[in-house]
């Protein structure tokens, strides 16, 4: 198989090491997401009116969510058997071991909470906070394979198309096409992490878009349906190309991945005649209005009893 201008990866994982300790790349474009998404958020509220210091506790609580959430995912779907048996063994997150469909369970969940304590307030729900994450969620996949790449981790089979990549860094590339298996310089493999990337990256530009030039045309639960819609469908066919992350996939028509997207996939179609039924504004009601100062902030709050009275009053008391 030719592999005339192909790339070969060979760029280190961690960024810097002191002792034992490592800065990987994966670890910072992780993290990366959340300021992000913060800034998102925070454009988001400013335009529909609402209170910008609740972004805060979102933070948090995708944060911690994402992370546990991501976590189960891996050691309960792909090998369930070890963890259970080792159950410690799932709390070392920093050996690896996250999946995507895990976290993003664990961020529905999340989000109904916030909702749930945040929203009644303030003027909006669970599905009107999912339109909003599905545009950061998108770009904040997009950080995340390419912090694959830069492990050089799950990366498809041998391609002999131009853009073909080696992952010299990889123990998994070294044993299945590495020179000593393919030589004299091994084959490239599909670069999977970046198919994924760009098209997460393309769906999350044309999500903003939507929300911002078209989104008084548009309905509640319209984005966040379109969002599993697309994103696990690309999941879904780029992952016939991947290689299988663990061995009981070896026989499977589809692999883990590939299950676990179908029923996001069909939740996003339920979700998209959903919104095109029910015909909920996108925006949030009042939007569009002049938020109104907090009585606190209001300047007569600083005046004494006596000069808020009006000048008659006041003399009519003798205070003047």
């Amino acid at each position: 198989m030719s592999d005339f201008l192909s790339v070969v990866w060979n760029v280190d994982p961690a960024i810097f090491s002191i002792g034992n300790y490592s800065l990987r790349y994966y670890s910072l474009l992780f993290v990366a997401g959340f300021p992000l998404g913060y800034w998102l958020f925070y454009k988001f509220y400013k335009r529909e009116n609402v209170d910008v210091s609740l972004i805060e506790p979102l933070l948090y609580i995708l944060l911690i969510g994402t992370i546990v959430g991501a976590r189960l995912g891996h050691c309960l779907f792909y090998e369930p058997s070890y963890y259970l048996a080792h159950p410690v063994e799932i709390l070392k997150v920093w050996k690896g071991g996250l999946a995507s469909h895990g976290g993003i369970l664990a961020i529905v969940f999340c989000v109904f909470y916030y909702a749930h304590r945040y929203g009644r307030k303030n003027g909006f729900d669970a599905m009107w906070m999912f339109d909003r994450l599905a545009i950061a969620g998108s770009i904040a996949g997009c950080l995340i394979r390419c912090g694959n790449l830069f492990n050089s981790e799950i990366f498809g089979g041998p391609t002999d198309l131009p853009w073909g990549f080696k992952f010299p860094y990889s123990l998994e590339w070294v044993n299945m096409y590495g020179p000593s298996v393919y030589p004299p310089d091994g084959v490239a493999c599909h670069p999977t992490q970046i198919y994924e990337a760009l098209s997460y990256l393309i769906l999350g530009l044309v999500l903003l878009w939507l929300y911002w030039k078209k989104a008084d045309k548009l309905y509640k639960g319209t984005l966040f349906g379109i969002f599993f819609i697309v994103l696990f469908t690309m999941r879904f066919l780029i992952e016939f190309i991947k290689n299988d992350q663990v061995d009981f996939e070896a026989n499977m028509q589809y692999n883990m991945g590939q299950l676990l997207s179908i029923p996001f996939i069909i939740a996003g179609i339920i979700i998209l005649v959903w919104s095109l039924k029910k015909k909920l504004p996108l925006l949030r009601e009042g939007w569009d209005e002049e938020p109104q100062a907090p009585k606190d902030n209001d300047h007569r709050s600083n005046l004494t009893k006596e000069q808020r009275m009006s000048a008659s009053k006041r003399k009519a008391m003798g205070l003047q």
